[in-house]
């Protein structure tokens, strides 16, 4: 069903906000409409928004701050590090220097305890050997002269002992 004017109304034609007759109300009401908004934004909105954005600001300056605190802290501690790793390498080369030392010492002393065996030794080999050539000498002596005196015999002459040893020494000595 379709709404019919009654006879006192007449039908409106267009749309009512274009109708200049209504436009000085229309701009009150947007000035009004305007103030109370400027009002809630700048009394209500607006602090909010800047305190917000203060309140971030001091945040991210309180972090850029303790990031340099806590890079100077991580450079302090990559110092401190370094320097105990610089101290704990002098320190082990240190200890290594002084074990080479010791094991130097010890090396020396068996060397010295060798050479003093070694030389005692070879005295001891050396004082046999010179009784060994005696005994050989006097050996060969004795030999010579019961060759000598054996020859002597075999070949049908005669000889005392005191000429057949006198000869044995001429020629065993020279």
């Amino acid at each position: 069903m379709a709404t019919e004017p009654t006879g006192g109304e007449e039908a409106a034609t267009g749309l009512p906000q274009l109708d200049f007759s209504t436009f000085p109300n229309q701009i009150f009401w947007l000035l009004v409409t305007l103030v109370v908004i400027y009002l809630i934004l700048d009394r209500i909105a607006l602090p909010r928004i800047a305190s917000v954005l203060a309140e971030r600001q001091g945040t991210i300056t309180n972090d850029i701050a303790a990031a340099e605190e806590l890079k100077m802290k991580a450079a302090e501690a990559e110092k401190a590090y370094e320097k105990a790793l610089a101290d704990a390498r002098a320190e082990a080369q240190e200890i290594a220097a002084k074990a080479r030392a010791e094991i130097q010492e010890d090396l020396d002393a068996a060397i010295a305890k060798a050479d003093a065996e070694i030389a005692a030794r070879s005295a001891e080999s050396e004082k046999k050997i010179a009784e060994i050539r005696e005994g050989a000498d006097a050996a060969v002596v004795e030999v010579a002269k019961d060759t000598a005196a054996a020859l002597v015999a075999a070949l049908g002459g005669t000889g005392s002992a005191a000429a057949i040893e006198s000869a044995v020494e001429r020629k065993t000595k020279g």
